[in-house]
């Protein structure tokens, strides 16, 4: 079986575990036959510059905008990153917007759902995002479906999660989702994490 290419975006005062999270449950994630890694994993980002994350944890890109492969799964995080900077970045914005139609399945992480938002791919698509940032979502972007007091939200093709570990619940629930409740449980156990999905 062909492993699955995940790009996560980075940028600049990014939520350290609303990347992190992701990658590392998608990371060690096996395939059905149990002989090999189910996704390989990337980040990217605008630049190949070391991105300083929250709280000052550097992190190398492995891609950027210009050389970045095609991916399957496309996973937004948030942070103050996304919902005060890159949020005004029609760099940012318009690369969103143009992988969205390339991939099979995008996501967003806590604050990540504003970038989303702003490229206008929630219009009329239920989401979530950090509980503290629901009301803004709701006033900002009428035309979202705010969804309260969830976890994540599957809308189809895009998915949104709320607050920072919420991210890890959602990437549990994408493997249920392409692989099975089995291989999810099994990467569960493996990170010793408690899940329901």
């Amino acid at each position: 079986m062909q492993c699955r290419k995940i790009g996560i975006l980075l940028f600049n005062e990014v939520e350290v575990l609303d990347f992190a999270g992701p990658f590392e449950v998608f990371s060690i994630t096996e395939n059905k036959e149990g002989n090999g890694k189910a996704f390989k994993v990337h980040t990217v980002a605008r630049t190949k510059e070391l991105i300083s994350a929250r709280n000052g944890l550097k992190v190398q890109p492995d891609y950027d905008f210009k050389d970045a492969p095609q991916f399957d799964i496309l996973i937004i995080p948030g942070g103050y990153g996304a919902e005060e900077i890159e949020i005004h970045n029609q760099e940012t914005i318009e690369w969103i917007r143009l992988r969205a139609h390339e991939v099979k399945l995008l996501a967003s992480v806590c604050t990540g759902a504003f970038l989303l938002a702003e490229a206008g791919l929630l219009d009329g698509v239920q989401a979530t995002t950090h509980w503290m940032d629901i009301n803004r979502l709701k006033k900002e972007y009428p035309l979202v479906k705010v969804l309260r007091d969830v976890k994540y939200v599957d809308a189809g093709n895009i998915i949104t999660s709320g607050g920072i570990s919420a991210g890890i619940n959602m990437s549990f629930y994408i493997i249920k989702k392409l692989l099975g409740e089995d291989i999810a449980k099994a990467t569960a156990k493996r990170m010793e994490y408690d899940i329901n999905i």
